[in-house]
């Protein structure tokens, strides 16, 4: 029997954390269907986390039964009833939806007298989801519709029940709407659009000085790219907490930013005499490199900031800021002021190519102490990164460009390969004369780059 289950009922299988920062999740792809053997340790379905899509696994043997959040549902809150599982043999076609929750005790009744009150007693949390849930499975004619279509049909007096849904299980989507007010001649009547009545029409009541009337917004039909019409873009989980992280970041951390020219020419040597010995090395490598060294020399700014103060860090994890169709995501680089130049590169590239396919896992995202982000193969000169909380710091690198100087004997002119990179530094951390030491420094070890461990 399933853990859990008791004779006859089926088990919940509820939207889990699938990382320490997870509030919601969205199912991505059912990976197991209605009336499947499942085993434990089977997948069940991938959802989107706030960081990455990550597979939820079964811990029990059984039959999935049903399934009550399809594919595509967004911004499911943490312990939401998703699927019912039955024990095999059992008629999985026949299963029924499991009672609510019952509110929690009230915590140490006895201590006061009892009160009639008039207010009702708190729903469970997930009520109105699991309530829908039963609405739903209870109703198979009931008529389901999403927010947008339901806005759009409402708005202009259209009877729900001419269109024509496309969406998982009968759903009427936005497009449906769309369709339907493109092609339905002549709107259902609403109290708005009705006929005169002969019946007096009762005064309006003034509004009260100063404020407003509530007009709902209207829904103005167009082709695309007409003025006036717009496209809805869902926002991704990994969207979301990018927003929230950087509103935060710039509301707390007091930025602060300096920039400094660096010389790559012997770095440029470097990768030369390494790609002959079939050694294939980027410059972000050599940068991630030498940054890691830098803090190792400079513990001060290897750092974080706590609601207590700062936190001194024993090891050195570069997060290197990686670009995805979700959004933006640092996997880490751990010890790497421990590693060759060869071996950050080989770490380097499968992080980046995981982070793409959406498959890093939590300990290779979190935990970082310092970031890179580097925008040079864009053709960016320079520009000033955001902190990601709670480090101390993030170096931002432009691209190289050849400039005419003055050679040491100040009287020829020589090219130089230049690089600025500009360091973006948590000022209740790191003041401004630490981060130009540091910045000095980091200089010195990228501009020598023999100082450095190559192996």
């Amino acid at each position: 029997m399933l853990k859990g289950a008791a004779e006859g009922n089926p088990v919940k299988v509820q939207m889990p954390a699938l990382s320490p920062t997870m509030e919601e999740g969205s199912i991505v792809k059912w990976l197991k269907k209605e009336g499947e053997a499942v085993a434990a340790g089977d997948a069940l379905c991938e959802i989107e986390t706030d960081k990455a899509v990550v597979t939820m696994e079964s811990n029990e043997d059984g039959i999935m039964a049903k399934i009550l959040m399809e594919e595509g549902s967004r911004n499911v809150p943490l312990g939401t009833l998703i699927a019912l599982m039955v024990d095999e043999g059992q008629d999985w076609k026949q299963v029924e939806m499991p009672p609510l929750d019952a509110a929690p005790p009230a915590a140490d009744a006895a201590a006061a007298p009892v009160v009639p009150s008039p207010v009702p007693p708190p729903k469970p949390q997930n009520y109105e989801v699991q309530k829908h849930i039963v609405n739903t499975l209870s109703s198979p004619s009931r008529l389901r519709l999403s927010p947008a279509a339901r806005h759009i049909l409402d708005s202009h007096g259209i009877d729900p029940k001419l269109a024509t849904p496309t969406g998982p299980r009968g759903l009427i989507t936005k497009e449906d709407a769309l369709i339907l007010l493109k092609t339905s001649p002549v709107p259902k009547a609403t109290p708005a659009m009705a006929a005169p009545s002969s019946a007096p029409t009762p005064a309006a009541t003034p509004l009260p000085p100063g404020s407003r009337p509530n007009i709902p917004p209207l829904s103005i039909p167009g082709k695309p790219g007409a003025p006036g019409t717009f496209t809805e873009i869902p926002a991704s989980n990994v969207r979301r907490v990018i927003a929230q992280r950087l509103t935060q970041s710039k509301t707390t951390i007091p930025h602060a930013y300096a920039s400094v020219d660096c010389d790559m020419a012997a770095v440029m040597h470097l990768r030369k005499d390494l790609a002959k010995e079939q050694i294939k090395v980027s410059v972000n490598d050599f940068i991630i490199k030498a940054a890691a060294v830098t803090l190792k020399e400079m513990p001060e700014v290897n750092v974080t900031w706590s609601g207590d103060g700062p936190r001194a860090l024993d090891s050195v994890h570069i997060s290197i800021a990686v670009a995805t169709d979700r959004g933006l995501i640092t996997p880490i680089i751990k010890d790497a002021a421990d590693k060759g130049v060869q071996e950050i590169s080989a770490n380097a590239k499968a992080l980046a190519q995981k982070a793409r396919d959406g498959k890093l896992l939590p300990e290779e995202y979190q935990g970082g102490s310092f970031s890179i982000s580097n925008l040079g193969m864009f053709g960016i000169s320079g520009f000033s990164a955001v902190i990601n909380p709670p480090q101390a710091c993030i170096l931002a690198i432009g691209t190289s460009r050849s400039e005419l100087r003055l050679c040491e004997d100040d009287q020829t002119l020589c090219t130089q390969q230049l690089m600025t990179v500009t360091l973006s530094s948590d000022g209740r951390l790191v003041d401004d004369e630490l981060a130009s030491r540091f910045l000095d420094k980091f200089r010195g070890n990228l501009e020598k780059p023999q100082r450095m461990a190559l192996a």
